[in-house]
């Protein structure tokens, strides 16, 4: 009985931790937000790293961000967040440019 017991508690594990990895990261549309009113964007390494800081909950690592400057849109891989205390949905990120493929 003890070994059953066992087994299914790691198969729930198991089972658990492939349902994180199957879980898709989110892409975060700022192309129509304003720069400077709706989120600041310091661009570094000619814009293929840079820091946001914007507003909106549920932005993690790993999500991506679009951004427009002009005409063109580019996107961005969250490398880092930190949400600020108060107000408790801006933040400032670290941002690294993706090809939208990736």
């Amino acid at each position: 009985m003890n070994l059953s017991f066992s087994f299914l508690n790691k198969l729930s594990l198991v089972i658990s931790s492939a349902a994180k990895l199957k879980q898709k990261n989110k892409i975060h549309d700022y192309s129509q937000q304003t720069w400077g009113s709706d989120y600041v964007f310091e661009r570094l390494n000619e814009g293929l790293i840079g820091y946001m800081t914007g507003i909106g909950t549920g932005i993690k690592p790993c999500d991506r961000i679009i951004l427009r400057e002009g005409c063109e849109s580019y996107q961005y891989q969250v490398e880092e967040i930190d949400y600020y205390s108060d107000p408790s949905d801006m933040w400032i990120a670290l941002l690294k440019q993706v090809n939208r493929q990736e």
